[in-house]
């Protein structure tokens, strides 16, 4: 799986020339936190509503609403956006890319292709893949277990479930709370909770929950 596969697009960019009261406008319109900022084709930066709302007014200011909206019509996105912007490409995978958000805090990154900014990964769009990744909009029996970390243990699990006919509709790992093992956390189809239970009984080191 590739940013471009997730990728919000197209993207809704801002000139840096524009007054933050506008962009505050737009953003709350078109339902986005953040947009690439991007001039004369070229991306120049990238800002948040929490950059636009951090230069508005306080809301206890003694200003007048005219006083205010004066102050606000001269600040404009150059000076509140973030400059040196980190980006991805279309074909980076969706982990790296979301390991480059974790580890630097921030909650969106351009994606660029041949020098123009084409779309926007952003927080959101990862939660979406989360979702699809645990069949979360799928009914099924839903397992947690602990397996030892070594060669076959997640096979024994997969052939035991396929020997019943069943399904995966999602399988995925974690490392586990004691060293040598990990959490195995999966969605299968075509099987009630009991007879999976049955089934896991001898593969399983530990079930930690099991639900339908």
């Amino acid at each position: 799986m590739f940013v471009g596969d997730k990728m919000s697009k197209p993207v809704i960019s801002i000139s840096p020339d524009m007054p933050i009261s506008d962009a505050l406008v737009l953003m709350k319109k078109e339902k986005i936190r953040r947009a690439p900022v991007v001039k004369d084709g070229k991306l120049v930066g990238i800002v948040s509503d929490k950059d636009l709302l951090n230069a508005s007014p306080s809301p206890v200011t003694t200003l007048s609403i005219w006083e205010m909206n004066y102050l606000l019509s001269k600040v404009t996105i150059s000076e509140v956006m973030s400059q040196n912007v980190m980006t991805v490409t279309e074909d980076t995978p969706i982990e790296q890319a979301a390991r480059i958000m974790a580890d630097n805090k921030i909650g969106g990154l351009p994606v660029m292709k041949d020098g123009h900014c084409v779309g926007i990964i952003t927080e959101t769009d990862l939660f979406k893949v989360f979702l699809e990744l645990l069949g979360a909009r799928e009914a099924g029996v839903r397992a947690t277990i602990v397996i030892e970390d070594r060669p076959g243990s997640l096979a024994a699990i997969t052939k035991a479930v396929a020997d019943k006919k069943a399904s995966f509709i999602s399988l995925g790992q974690t490392h586990g709370e004691k060293s040598g093992t990990h959490n195995v956390t999966f969605k299968v189809e075509g099987i009630t909770l009991p007879e999976l239970r049955e089934l896991l009984t001898p593969i399983a080191k530990e079930i930690l929950d099991l639900r339908s």
